[in-house]
């Protein structure tokens, strides 16, 4: 019964361990956005996450012959923390089996704990796997991430403090979701109790595992997952969770990396906290949905900050693409005649805004194809309007702020065009980082085909992209082919996108 959960939730001791997270308002998003929005601080719990909760709350429940032979679990990060920490106040062993990708401030997170740490596969399944084989080999108990009543009660406990603490309206609340125990719980107290308010999930849109089972309205594996939000990186719901969001969420909105990017610079400008893409996710749910619903709502929005548990070397990236994600930066392929004049012309079309990046390198005396970033003040209005205007005026030109090549790759890339024909083709590469990875991945591949273009860049990420041309023989394609899929490494063939064509092929 759904009801049980209240009573679950009412009495977990998290306590022991976890804090009462405060609710802050955001004043500058509340401002820019026209509504009220407070943020459910997760990230200042002692794991700098959520997952502390749901762990000791599993643990309490165990025997005392399971605490005697220890715990176990699989966890990409923020829930090992969890489990270490609560097995330290209650004196069990914990063996955490951690994805060789992780993050190191989240293994150097389970360390600080007294944790014994096994890194195993490349992603969370691998380490799942892995952990269920030596639970039932060591007879462990194994604490799950989110697929648990007690672990759902666990974060439940964030909903029932909500509501304590806040006493006005509430219109809706918005839930970063991976597996689904933390939106499980948090929705079934808020809608046994407050039944008016909107429970609405936030999904990355290249891991929307949620999203799309709602919509199949059965549980659904997803092929492929991103993982610039590595905490929500799971490609199916757990049972359990699906169970209680098909009853009690109103809604799963999907977002983008660069719109994760500009909420992490939107909690970060009215707290001075650095959250992690996942624990931005619900940042970023609130905008699109106040974005969707432009009348004024009926109560306040509350936002669910999960986690603060990321490289300090991916703020790099994050820094990089905050400017599309707020919508306050379009990237265009230019083409200018090479000729007096032309660049003053270009700019003097500009107006009142600001060139933020501008690549170009001289190769004939033919036509120039630049790479131009340009201020927006209202993206949604202007990029068409102005690549018409530079059309009209003899400037050929095309729109790739959403060109996942052109922001990753090409716009280091700008003037690499052979003086001649190569006949190439063009793959976008990703594979887990770990030591030895590119190597490995190189050493693999047949060394009769000549690499034509090679470029590869981390941002301290779990996964390395690497963006390649080979010359292929056209009899040689199939065994490309197999090449790709042999590596088990995420491949993109981007031999006809037309940055590729624009900036890099004779």
């Amino acid at each position: 019964m759904f009801r049980d959960y209240i009573k679950k939730i009412s009495t977990a001791p998290v306590y022991d361990v976890a804090i009462q997270s405060p609710l802050t308002p955001a004043p500058t998003l509340s401002s820019r956005t026209g509504r009220k929005i407070w943020l459910k601080r997760e990230d200042m719990q002692p794991t700098f996450a959520f997952k502390v909760r749901g762990a000791y709350n599993k643990l309490v429940t165990l025997d005392a012959k399971a605490r005697r032979r220890g715990v176990i679990t699989a966890s990409a990060g923020n829930h090992a923390q969890g489990v270490a920490l609560a097995a330290k106040k209650l004196k069990v062993k914990a063996l955490i089996v951690m994805p060789v990708t992780t993050p190191e401030v989240k293994i150097k997170g389970v360390q600080s704990h007294g944790a014994e740490i096994i890194l195993h596969g490349d992603a969370y399944d691998e380490a799942y796997e892995h952990a269920h084989v030596l639970a039932k080999k060591k007879k462990l108990a194994f604490v799950h991430p989110y697929d648990d009543p007690d672990v759902i009660a666990g974060q439940g406990t964030i909903g029932m403090e909500i509501l304590h603490q806040h006493s006005g309206p509430i219109e809706a609340i918005f839930v970063p979701v991976g597996g689904g125990g933390l939106i499980a719980g948090i929705a079934a107290y808020v809608k046994l109790t407050r039944p008016e308010i909107k429970i609405i999930g936030v999904e990355p849109e290249d891991a929307a595992s949620l999203y799309h089972a709602l919509k199949a309205k059965r549980r659904v594996t997803l092929d492929h997952v991103g993982i610039f939000a590595d905490g929500v990186a799971t490609r199916q719901t757990g049972e359990e969770p699906f169970r209680i969001a098909r009853q009690f969420v109103d809604e799963v909105l999907r977002v983008t990396t660069d719109e994760i990017c500009a909420a992490i610079k939107d909690i970060f400008t009215d707290t001075r906290s650095i959250a992690e893409p996942a624990g931005a996710l619900s940042i970023a749910g609130v905008k699109k949905y106040v974005e969707k619903h432009k009348k004024k709502g009926k109560g306040d929005l509350i936002a669910v900050v999960s986690g603060a548990n990321t490289n300090f070397d991916r703020l790099r990236h994050v820094a990089e693409r905050t400017a599309v994600g707020e919508k306050r930066e379009m990237l265009l392929a230019v083409t200018l005649p090479e000729k007096a004049g032309s660049l003053r012309k270009f700019c003097s079309l500009l107006g009142k805004r600001s060139i933020t990046e501008f690549n170009y390198r001289y190769f004939t005396s033919g036509d120039a194809h630049i790479f131009v970033g340009i201020q927006a003040h209202d993206y949604e209005k202007e990029s068409k309007s102005f690549v018409r205007k530079l059309r009209a005026n003899g400037f050929p030109a095309f729109d790739m702020t959403e060109n996942e090549l052109a922001k990753e790759h090409i716009r280091y890339m700008v003037g690499g065009r052979p003086p001649q024909l190569l006949n190439e083709v063009l793959y976008r590469f990703e594979f887990p980082e770990k030591p030895g990875a590119l190597l490995k991945f190189l050493n693999s591949m047949n060394h009769s085909w000549n690499i034509s273009l090679f470029h590869y860049r981390n941002h301290g990420a779990a996964f390395g992209r690497v963006l390649m041309g080979l010359q292929v023989p056209k009899k040689d394609r199939k065994k490309l082919e197999k090449f790709i899929k042999d590596t088990g490494s995420e491949a993109y063939d981007e031999t006809s996108n037309p940055a590729y064509r624009t900036f890099l092929k004779n």
